[in-house]
């Protein structure tokens, strides 16, 4: 079956082509300014993309079009799709159809850190020998691949709350019913499809009704708004975690990376791994507690934790160009913001660090959280904020309110002539973006590495 891509550049949708390759498809796509990791993926698996959305690219024609959620009407693409009368189907329910019938899916929702707790889910099943398939929005540490069929009944999924398809406004979890279900916080985003918090609420509490009574919904008990979902309606096991009378973690090292876990007066042995932050230590313990549910041990969910390795652009360190540390991170929410900085700053209290953002997300153009945005700054000594001139707030009257020296800039050039003006050696820098930023990382690093090689 030849199965075609609309959208195909997109994590999500790049892994659902990884997996119709896996099945045994014939997989093409498009779409437009693609960068890596996705397009080196794609490259690696002899998946063809073609550039651009012109109709050219339905000869041969295909079987069944997957339709990204990134694409609306209007797109030449899908008017002509809808013209021709094609088969055309949206990614989550294409592999709702095509990979998660009939297996035990593990699924990980909430605003932040699916990603990162998907990822560990994944490597700690694997770890523990359960081969399982996985679809994660990034590029995990410890596998080659965004996504992979696997080879038993075990599927985990990052669960993510944005809508389905232009044809399907429902939330893309609502098509994945899991056995197994992380709950990890829930805050107010995507301002460009949600109209308010009671909105996204709605979805948590439909997702909530495809769980099985002998499933599992595993939630952190410190998140007030997952609390009221829950009380809207839950008709499955559920087991808290952050509880202070049961199971919880404990940093061991300001910076968190050395920790243990505690179930009521059980403690399990100290863990060292390579991650940073309270946020991280709420992953872990909720990847550890959706594995225990799938039959691994905490034992063994230890011993993975201690070897996992956080995915691409999560606090990802590039380099250290001039002795400049270069971290690449995702982060593109306030409370994201803030908890990376703020465990970067507890592993090293005496560094400076310099936060580089790009308010690229729908709901970060849009200017929502501007007085939260000036706030999550807090943990970094200086912040560099790109404000094209089609951003739709004032970046300087939002910045006004923020506790730490700020400069902002209108074009790439005059960014990198401002964070080499106000970086030095021995600095920590964190480039935060939810996209390529214009290839600003390596712009900066070579611009570092050139000032290294004539004398600063």
């Amino acid at each position: 079956m030849h199965v075609h891509i609309l959208g195909i550049g997109g994590t999500f949708m790049g892994g659902i082509a990884l997996l119709g390759r896996a099945a045994g498809h014939e997989v093409t796509g498009s779409d437009q300014g693609l960068y890596p990791p996705m397009s080196t993926q794609l490259e690696a698996a002899g998946i063809a993309v073609h550039e651009g959305y012109d109709p050219a690219q339905f000869e041969p024609r295909p079987d069944q079009v997957i339709i990204g959620n990134a694409l609306s009407r209007g797109n030449p693409a899908v008017e002509y799709v809808l013209d021709q009368g094609l088969d055309y189907v949206s990614g989550p329910q294409w592999l709702a159809e095509n990979v998660l019938r009939g297996r035990w899916v593990l699924a990980v929702a909430g605003t932040h850190g699916k990603t990162t707790t998907a990822s560990m889910l994944a490597w700690i099943l694997e770890f523990a020998g359960l081969a399982p398939g996985y679809l994660i929005g990034g590029v995990p540490g410890n596998f080659e691949h965004s996504a992979r069929f696997g080879r038993s009944d075990f599927f985990v999924v990052e669960a993510d709350e944005y809508d389905t398809a232009f044809f399907d406004k429902r939330s893309k979890f609502v098509h994945y019913r899991p056995r197994t279900l992380v709950l990890n916080n829930l805050e107010y985003d995507h301002a460009d499809i949600f109209d308010d918090l009671e909105a996204i609420k709605r979805q948590f509490h439909h997702l909530l009704r495809t769980v099985p009574a002998s499933g599992q919904v595993i939630f952190n008990q410190q998140e007030r708004h997952l609390e009221e979902v829950l009380a809207r309606g839950c008709w499955s096991q559920t087991l808290g975690f952050n509880d202070p009378a049961g199971w919880r973690h404990e940093a061991l090292r300001p910076g968190g990376d050395r920790f243990c876990l505690h179930d009521g007066d059980d403690a399990w042995p100290a863990v060292e791994w390579s991650c940073l932050g309270q946020h991280n230590l709420d992953n872990a313990l909720a990847a550890t507690l959706a594995a225990r549910h799938a039959g691994v041990s905490v034992e063994v969910a230890l011993e993975a934790l201690a070897a996992f390795r956080s995915p691409r652009r999560r606090m990802e360190l590039r380099g250290v160009p001039d002795g400049v540390a270069v971290y690449d991170d995702f982060a593109h929410h306030p409370t994201a913001i803030a908890t990376s900085l703020a465990g970067l700053r507890a592993q090293d209290a005496g560094r400076r660090i310099v936060a580089i953002l790009e308010p690229r997300s729908n709901t970060m153009r849009m200017g929502t959280h501007g007085t939260a945005l000036a706030h999550s700054l807090a943990a970094a000594d200086m912040a560099l904020v790109y404000a094209p001139d089609d951003l739709a707030w004032d970046a300087n009257a939002v910045l006004a309110r923020a506790s730490v020296a700020w400069r902002t800039a209108r074009t790439l050039p005059d960014l990198l002539q401002t964070a080499l003006e106000h970086i030095r050696p021995g600095d920590r820098v964190v480039i935060m973006s939810n996209g390529g930023f214009g290839g600003f990382h390596q712009m900066l690093m070579d611009a570092l590495a050139d000032r290294a090689s004539h004398g600063g």
